[in-house]
């Protein structure tokens, strides 16, 4: 409408000045209701299609969207294992803090897990002690072993020589007794001396394997344990949190409720704009939008990322053939925008509904002095027309209350 007063202005009102003020032509007279097309024909028809060409011009280089969202991701509360709810820490909506405990799991298996491991430690370190006393033990046998074996060879020489001194004076017999004592006496060094290299090895080796391995078991039954207390993982807000002591959960079914992380919903605002103006879209272009949750306020915004994809084309391979009619509705251009100035988006809504607007600027182009002059007014009509879309914006920015309040059903 606003596009069709502007052009008449340039077109059926000269007409009119012209039939008035040259041919003597008055509204009322000639230019009645039923002459006023053959009258002002060539001003309507003119009008028409200025209209036309503005209208196909604002909304190319200017386009406007009413698929503007403040999206936001939110965060499952899932346990790692299915259990009851033992406790629960938070209401149906609290705020949280990063590592604040949520809700607990019954836990009495993985503490008793714990406390076995605990108990396994304990045990080694009590064997380790045990194994360094059989060491000192063995110490003592080796000792002792060695001690008589010296006795049996000191004996065996003494006879020897005095055989050899005095043949016939030793009985033979007594020789090979203390041979065979020998012969015994250091199998019980070497069985000693065994002895004590296996309690060595057990000291060293055994059981500083058997405690690591405890050790680890002790650590798997502590994440086993931790794991029953689920925790926030970032700082925000659980809403709409039922969950209950007594409620079993299992993290393949269903999670246990949700986390909105802080500040979602006000970094960036997500618009989906027409296939057509697809080569229009570019980052850098500034951009403005009115949400609903925040009426009468138009925010300055700029285009920092533009999708080089369209969601409507996306398919997943299966069994059956893709049929392009099945794409009934095109989709859209997806261009995040984020606030020019800090702060922008603050008092609006994560989630809200807005309208924007996005606005081709080329005033680089006519200061590089590449283009002629022509083409330079061309471009700065187009420009100027952006003032048409901004006033639009505007308007509906004052008569969003009233359309949602007043003319939408309540």
């Amino acid at each position: 409408m606003l596009e069709l007063l502007l052009c008449s202005l340039l077109t059926i009102f000269p007409d009119y000045l012209y039939r008035r003020y040259r041919q003597g032509k008055r509204i009322g007279r000639e230019i009645t209701l039923f002459s006023v097309w053959f009258e002002l024909r060539f001003g309507i028809i003119a009008c028409l299609m200025l209209t036309v060409s503005l209208i196909t011009m604002i909304f190319y280089y200017h386009p406007s969207t009413n698929s503007a969202t403040l999206y936001y991701r939110t965060v499952p509360i899932v346990p790692e294992i299915t259990g009851r709810v033992a406790e629960v820490h938070v209401d149906y909506s609290a705020p949280v803090k990063k590592g604040d405990v949520i809700f607990r799991l019954d836990n009495s298996k993985q503490q008793a897990s714990l406390e076995t491991a605990k108990r396994k430690i304990a045990e080694v370190d009590a064997s380790m002690l045990t194994a360094q006393a059989d060491i000192l033990k063995s110490e003592g046998q080796l000792q002792e072993a060695r001690s008589a074996l010296q006795q049996a060879n000191d004996e065996l020489d003494v006879k020897r020589e005095l055989q050899k001194r005095n043949p016939g004076i030793v009985p033979q017999r007594d020789i090979e007794k203390l041979e065979v004592v020998v012969a015994g006496r250091q199998g019980s060094v070497d069985a000693a001396t065994a002895s004590k290299q296996s309690a060595t090895t057990r000291v060293n080796a055994l059981l500083p394997a058997e405690k690591a391995s405890a050790e680890a078991a002790l650590a798997e039954a502590q994440v086993d344990l931790d794991k029953t207390f689920i925790r926030a993982g970032v700082n925000g807000r659980v809403e709409q949190f039922l969950l209950r002591p007594g409620d079993v959960v299992n993290p393949m079914i269903r999670s246990a409720g949700v986390l909105i992380p802080e500040g979602a919903g006000q970094r960036a605002l997500s618009a989906g704009f027409g296939q057509i103006e697809a080569q229009v879209m570019k980052v850098g272009m500034v951009a403005e939008a009115t949400c609903i949750s925040k009426p009468w306020t138009i925010i300055p915004m700029v285009i920092t990322d533009v999708q080089d994809y369209i969601a409507a084309g996306q398919f997943r391979g299966g069994e059956q053939l893709l049929e392009v009619q099945n794409t009934v509705r095109p989709g859209t251009i997806l261009v995040f925008m984020e606030p020019i100035y800090q702060g922008g988006l603050q008092g609006v809504t994560p989630g809200s509904s807005c309208i924007a607007n996005a606005y081709t600027s080329n005033h680089e182009l006519i200061s590089s002095g590449k283009v002629g002059a022509l083409k330079s007014f061309a471009l700065h009509v187009v420009d100027a027309t952006g003032l048409v879309h901004a006033m639009l914006l505007r308007i509906q920015a004052l008569l969003l209350p009233v359309k949602t309040l007043v003319l939408s059903g309540h």
